[in-house]
């Protein structure tokens, strides 16, 4: 069977339908007026007969159209060779030409050319025009006829053939329009889906509005960003009254005048209003600029250019500084006056602390090698507890474990020792030594594990909050400023998160990691449970 779609089929349905009210009505009107109307003047009964074959012809040709036993072409041809054949027999029974009704294989030709859109509809004009000329001529042979009709005859022929060529035409244009339509409409989908996947990964949030104020489309960023979910037909004046503000001095002078924007939560956006059309009037585009983002990335990129640059020179830096500590211990096994030795001392610490400083410089790369592992985060505590205690030579009861057993973590076991011995060592460095002075607790909040690192020591001075996780910055006179920073980003590239929650510590300083939800990593890393 011929793959035509459902429109083909049901335009023939259609068509069937209109030749099965044509046949009835001549059915109707040969047994309702009989021979007194113009209509079988010629032969009566061949009039009846014709009418009464054409309806059943129109009637039985339901059944393969509903079940579509044969292709649609063959059925179309039958349709319009019945039309000729019974309109023919029909006409010549009403007296030929002058009856007119050979004036109906018009609407029957036109039907046809667009039905099956344009195909074979001359064959079906060569047609009607050979059964026309056919039946006159018959009927000037063995009837009454004149053979001056044949002029009558061929105007009406070539009337067959001007509507067959128009139908072919405009089921041509139809086509190509339908053809056009369609590939509009798949690139419209495309584009559709393009915008949609591009609103939905852009990492700056967008908000699209109307004239009004009225919300129409929102992204996942712009979400983020605003610390609220927006729906479709929110009101920007209601919602976001701060953006509202920005939104309509824009209008009114075509520019916003402030840099930044101060939303909740401490974030902080760069707004640019873009119009839909020409006018403002009609709606905008607010593109939300995440700049805490923006410097992130500045921030990363100064790393990076940091790191490759640390790399080049390590080698060269640690060879002198290499031969330095080792001339100074030899000077140092010299006998010589106390002063002599205390310069000595002071070349190596140095030496050690700028050893120190490559050392954590280098470290910068570690996060992108991350491998993370399921383990018991109880049992690995404890073995870090009595590791840090033998080698900080400390007393048992200095630092304090409050673990949960049973507690399953998805990290980088190398990476979570780097990050405890950083803050626990800053712990003892700033706690009072006494015993409890260093506390490690767990706590499960919101179904994740949280892991808290804190001290008695006098606390983090609130300006200085905001900066602890900047590289180089740091409060002891000796530190490089780099070891919260490793331990942040060491923390992110196993999902986690290192924060220092202001408010929840009443004396000392702490420090909490929030491990990403154990199920989100179970099947990546074949963790059967």
């Amino acid at each position: 069977m011929e793959s035509y779609n459902v429109d083909y089929w049901r335009s023939l349905n259609y068509f069937n339908l209109y030749r099965l009210i044509l046949a009835g009505l001549f059915v109707f009107l040969a047994v309702t007026f009989g021979s007194s109307l113009s209509l079988g003047a010629r032969n009566w009964t061949l009039f009846f007969v014709a009418s009464l074959v054409y309806a059943a012809v129109a009637a039985i040709a339901f059944v393969p159209i509903r079940l579509r036993w044969l292709r649609f072409s063959w059925i179309l041809a039958v349709q319009v060779g019945s039309d000729i054949v019974c309109l023919s027999l029909l006409s010549y029974a009403s007296g030929g030409i002058q009856s007119n009704i050979g004036l109906l294989l018009l609407v029957s030709l036109a039907a046809a050319g667009m039905i099956s859109r344009g195909k074979i509809t001359l064959f079906f004009a060569a047609s009607a025009s050979i059964a026309a000329l056919l039946e006159h001529a018959y009927a000037v042979l063995y009837g009454d006829a004149l053979a001056a009709q044949y002029v009558q005859v061929g105007l009406l022929c070539m009337s067959y053939f001007a509507v067959a060529w128009l139908a072919h035409t405009l089921a041509r244009y139809a086509v190509d329009s339908q053809q056009l339509a369609q590939r509009r409409g798949h690139d419209l989908a495309s584009l559709s889906e393009a915008n949609r996947l591009v609103m939905r990964d852009m990492q700056d949030g967008v908000l699209v509005v109307d004239g009004q104020g009225l919300i129409m489309q929102a992204n996942p960023a712009a979400e983020r960003l605003l610390r609220k979910s927006i729906g479709p037909g929110s009101l920007l004046s209601e919602e976001f009254p701060i953006l509202f503000g920005g939104y309509a001095m824009w209008k009114q002078g075509g520019s916003y005048s402030r840099d930044t924007l101060q939303l909740g939560a401490g974030a902080q956006v760069k707004l640019r209003f873009v119009s839909i059309e020409r006018d403002a009037a009609h709606g905008a585009v607010i593109f939300l600029e995440d700049m805490q983002r923006v410097q992130a990335e500045a921030q990363q990129i100064k790393l990076a250019a940091l790191g490759r640059l640390t790399a080049n020179i390590a080698h060269e830096v640690r060879n002198p500084l290499s031969a330095i500590s080792y001339a100074t211990e030899l000077l140092q096994e010299e006998q010589g006056d106390a002063k002599q030795q205390r310069l000595l001392q002071i070349v190596l610490d140095n030496t050690q602390r700028i050893n120190k400083i490559v050392q954590d410089v280098m470290q910068l790369n570690r996060r992108d090698r991350a491998r993370p592992e399921v383990f018991e985060l109880d049992a690995m505590l404890r073995a870090f507890v009595e590791e840090f205690n033998l080698a900080e030579r400390l007393e048992s009861d200095v630092m304090v474990l409050s673990a949960i057993p049973g507690v399953e973590v998805c990290f980088d076991r190398g990476h979570l020792r780097q990050v405890l011995w950083n803050l626990c060592r800053n712990a003892l460095r700033h706690g009072r030594g006494l015993s409890g002075s260093v506390v490690v607790s767990m706590s499960i909040v919101d179904g994740r594990a949280v892991l808290d690192v804190r001290d008695d020591g006098p606390g983090i001075p609130e300006e200085h909050c905001g900066k602890l996780f900047e590289p180089f910055f740091t409060t002891a006179a000796d530190g490089t400023g780099l070891g919260l920073y490793i331990a942040k980003e060491l923390c992110e590239a196993n999902g986690a998160l290192l924060e220092y929650p202001v408010g929840e510590v009443q004396a000392g300083a702490c420090f909490r990691i929030t491990f990403a939800e154990l199920h989100c990593d179970k099947e990546a890393h074949g963790y059967g449970g």
